[in-house]
């Protein structure tokens, strides 16, 4: 009996208090649990989501660093195909859905990067002032004494209108590290003799190729805004899954086993000699940005860019031009290779590496299969109207809207200008501009006006769907009237 009990309280404990340190609301505990913290992330997401289980292993190293924090910052998390009630109070109808919760009530949606780095750094912000005020020698060493870009304002008064600015543009920007000082010696320090504004490269990022303090020379909120999203990413900087967003294009990235913990040195190695072709070019007048990933980090985007060799002793390379399509460097690289590799891949001489599936033979069923290869030929023919849905295999609402989008299709399948269409958005490259962040997601594309797909964001029974497409079609449908009505035959008239 007592082996018994003491499993059945290890099993309980177990339950309880799981190994991870993310915290597990539900309908009845949720309001009492949130309240307990200044600030809280939570997660409401579904089991069977391959976003949210890509999501999980990030989320819950983020949630143990976060512990540690001063203040300490909880992550939670919600079951939304268990806890209907509060996923529905909250307006939750997609996963993964993250929103952040201040002294027990919704604040914000989550917005930030969703990787460990890029949850923690924004959590941490959340819980902290936007900008940390340097007060004494030390508190500058310790904030310069990072391996991140950081910026400080140096001020006559924190009540004036510059001082102000600053930190409104600080607010804004959390993948900045911020501080500012009226301390004489902290100005003397740093030879500020005038209220401004300077970014500081960290010593691990420092080059003979672009300068290590930049100062802010104009005014004005937007002005500084634009100066510091400029100048933190530099010539050259590390991007991760949780800032890749913020590099602009055309960019050209090298992956390689970047590591400025373990192996600054050896990183720095290949750094310098992109940002050596970098500076060249820019020099020259051309419009290119660069920056250095760590291969593992982001073995999923080279997939996407069809580069396999990913172990090799020298980087590989992918660009991305200004419609967002990618280029891969085939040549072994050298600063020569890659030199030109940009040149010619910024003059239009390269072909676009694109991700498809074989285009099916034959493709006559009532719903069309769309792959990359045959976009344009379905999508984009200017004589249909098309509805598209971008769908992926392990998505639960795609397999409950799988049958009723066949029953769609068969209905209107005499329809002979519209095409119902759909794509797997995990195996194929979907193009600008189409906006595909969840699944299912659904387009509207009219003949005549491909440039502009309209997003579907009705109903998901197949009379809702039926509406839609009465009403938006070029021409109508057929069979339909402009209401959704099936049209009455006319009845013939004997003689």
């Amino acid at each position: 009996m007592q082996a018994y009990l003491f499993i059945l309280f290890s099993a309980v404990f177990t339950a309880t208090f799981a190994s991870d340190d993310v915290l597990v609301f539900t309908d009845a505990n949720f309001a009492t649990e949130v309240a307990k913290y200044d600030v809280i992330l939570v997660e409401f997401y579904a089991p069977w989501c391959g976003h949210c289980k890509r999501l999980a292993p990030e989320y819950e190293k983020a949630a143990t660093i976060l512990k540690k924090s001063d203040p300490p910052v909880p992550l939670a998390k919600v079951d939304c195909t268990v806890e209907t009630s509060t996923c529905s109070k909250y307006g939750v109808s997609g996963y993964p859905t993250l929103k952040i919760f201040k002294g027990g009530e919704f604040s914000k949606e989550y917005e930030g990067p969703r990787e460990t780095e890029g949850i923690v750094k924004t959590m941490n912000r959340e819980a902290g002032p936007v900008s940390k005020k340097l007060e004494t020698l030390e508190d500058l060493r310790n904030f310069l004494d990072k391996d991140s870009v950081g910026v400080i304002g140096y001020f006559d008064s924190e009540d004036s209108a510059e001082a102000k600015t600053f930190l409104k543009v600080a607010d804004q920007l959390s993948d900045l590290r911020f501080a500012h000082t009226v301390n004489e010696k902290v100005k003397a320090e740093m030879k500020q003799e005038s209220e401004g504004v300077v970014l500081y490269r960290p010593k691990v990022l420092q080059s003979r190729f672009e300068d290590a303090e930049v100062r802010f020379s104009e005014s004005g909120a937007a002005k500084l805004k634009t100066f510091l999203g400029s100048e933190a990413l530099g010539l050259c900087a590390e991007r991760t899954q949780g800032n890749a967003a913020n590099f602009p294009k055309p960019l050209v990235v090298a992956y390689f086993n970047v590591d400025y913990t373990k192996n600054p040195k050896g990183t720095n190695y290949w750094r310098n000699r992109i940002m050596k072709v970098g500076k060249q070019l820019r020099d020259k007048g051309e419009q290119v940005y660069f920056a250095i990933s760590n291969t593992e980090e982001m073995s999923r985007e080279l997939d996407e860019c069809g580069i396999e060799e990913k172990g090799g002793d020298k980087p590989v390379v992918c660009a991305w031009d200004s419609q967002n399509k990618k280029f891969k460097m085939t040549e072994a690289f050298s600063v020569e290779s890659f030199e030109q590799f940009v040149v010619d891949f910024l003059a239009g001489k390269i072909e676009a590496f694109l991700k498809s599936e074989p285009v099916p033979e034959p493709n006559d069923d009532p719903v069309k299969v769309v792959v990359a290869k045959n976009f344009d030929d379905i999508v984009n023919n200017e004589e249909k109207d098309v509805l598209i849905e971008f769908y992926a295999p392990w998505c639960g609402h795609c397999k409950s809207l799988a049958p009723k989008y066949e029953e769609l299709a068969t209905k209107l399948k005499d329809e002979k200008d519209l095409v119902i269409a759909k794509m797997d958005a995990t195996a194929n490259d979907v193009p600008s501009p189409y906006d595909v962040r969840g699944f299912p997601t659904i387009y509207y594309a009219p003949k005549g006006n491909k440039s502009s797909p309209k997003k579907y964001e009705g109903g998901r029974e197949v009379d809702e769907f039926i509406k839609f497409l009465a009403k938006e079609s070029t021409d109508g449908l057929v069979g339909y009237n402009r209401d959704g009505k099936k049209k009455k035959k006319e009845k013939k008239t004997e003689l």
